[in-house]
């Protein structure tokens, strides 16, 4: 089986992690702080904080911005769950409003119109790697957090994911562009949130014996041991982004020539972190539904996956807001999205053998 998205980890992971054990440091240390640093630098932003994991990131961002309950936040429906969870976790209302038929990120219009006098921050994902239209969600005044876990290395019309919205959130989890294995990181050029977000992913405030707490806050705080490996990551993110470019390249090439599976548009003023290869099977045309693609190409031993089903389909968001209209992009694109394989991992052969594989299923379905 040709694995969907595996981690690019080499020796040098491998020398920074038995390095950190050696140092002592297993928590909270040099290394973490090093990172914080070093993508500041490269994010462009005034601060960085490394959390625990990317839904830790997007909690304390929400929790630092005062966010609780009674208050409404609007997000998008096609996204990974944790972008609605940590809106529940605060006590807050998730309001989904539709996407766009082309990138499937979040409709500003809509989001503008689903604004109301409880609504205390926009949450935009930036799917795949293709950045949310951002300029009209921040012309709407209110605090833009913005989900680029899938965006390390994005532009938005020439400006850094990272430096824009008033906090940006990462993910280091296994899979991301700059892995962990597990890990968050927020960044903001606000020093508020910057200072919430300390008091809050710790759960302490000074050294020693001499601590104080000013919140009750969370463990949310990122090992040196996942921090070492993350420092290699980012060290090797441009040789990554150019294999990238050719695995993308080579995969426009070939569904170029498969009637009914079309990839997500990608804006050419942004700059697209290529984190994932979304494409959208329409069954009439391409012979056969998403799901049955995503089968026969397991039948060929190609991974694959979905990217995303819409939450405010799944059980407890269907159940808990009833209510929630119906949002009809979004319901197809959850019926049409599948994820080819994506890595520097994978070789160029690799690839080679995805498109040959993805060929045959659809001449099999389309004829």
């Amino acid at each position: 089986m040709l694995g969907f998205q595996p981690p690019a980890i080499g020796e040098e992971e491998i020398a920074a992690v038995a390095e950190t054990l050696r140092s002592g440091w297993l928590t909270t240390g040099p290394r973490a702080a090093e990172l914080e640093g070093r993508m500041a630098e490269y994010l462009e932003a005034e601060h960085v904080l490394a959390l625990a994991s990317g839904t830790a990131a997007l909690h304390l961002a929400l929790v630092a911005l005062g966010i609780g309950p009674g208050d409404e936040v609007i997000t998008t429906p096609i996204t990974w769950p944790a972008t609605a969870n940590v809106i529940v976790h605060t006590g807050a209302t998730p309001v989904f409003v539709d996407v766009l038929e082309g990138d499937l990120n979040i409709d500003p219009a809509l989001a503008a119109a689903a604004v109301t006098e409880r609504t205390k921050a926009v949450l935009p994902v930036d799917l795949a790697g293709q950045p949310a239209d951002l300029d009209p969600l921040l012309a709407l005044g209110i605090p833009v957090v913005e989900d680029a876990a899938h965006a390390a290395e994005s532009r938005y019309r020439g400006r850094k994911v990272g430096s824009i919205a008033d906090v940006t959130c990462f993910s280091l989890y296994a899979t991301k562009n700059i892995a962990a294995g597990e890990g968050g990181l927020i960044s903001t050029n606000r020093d508020d949130v910057a200072q919430a977000v300390l008091d809050l992913r710790l759960m302490r405030r000074g050294d020693g014996s001499l601590y104080d707490i000013p919140v009750p806050g969370y463990k949310a705080n990122l090992s040196d041991v996942l921090a070492a490996i993350a420092l290699c990551q980012l060290d090797k993110v441009d040789r990554h982004t150019e294999i990238r470019h050719r695995q993308f390249a080579a995969y426009d090439e070939a569904v170029a020539e498969l009637a009914g599976i079309t990839p997500l548009a990608r804006d050419d003023r942004d700059l697209h972190a290529l984190h994932l290869y979304v494409v959208r099977v329409d069954a009439e045309t391409a012979g056969a539904t998403r799901d049955e693609y995503q089968r026969a190409l397991a039948e060929e031993n190609i991974a694959t996956s979905i990217h995303f089903l819409p939450v405010h389909k799944l059980t407890y968001y269907r159940e808990r807001f009833a209510d929630q209209p119906p949002l009809p992009v979004a319901e197809r694109a959850g019926d049409e999205v599948l994820s080819l394989p994506l890595s520097p991992a994978h070789s160029d052969d690799d690839i080679a053998d995805v498109v040959a594989a993805l060929r045959r299923v659809h001449e099999r379905f389309a004829g």
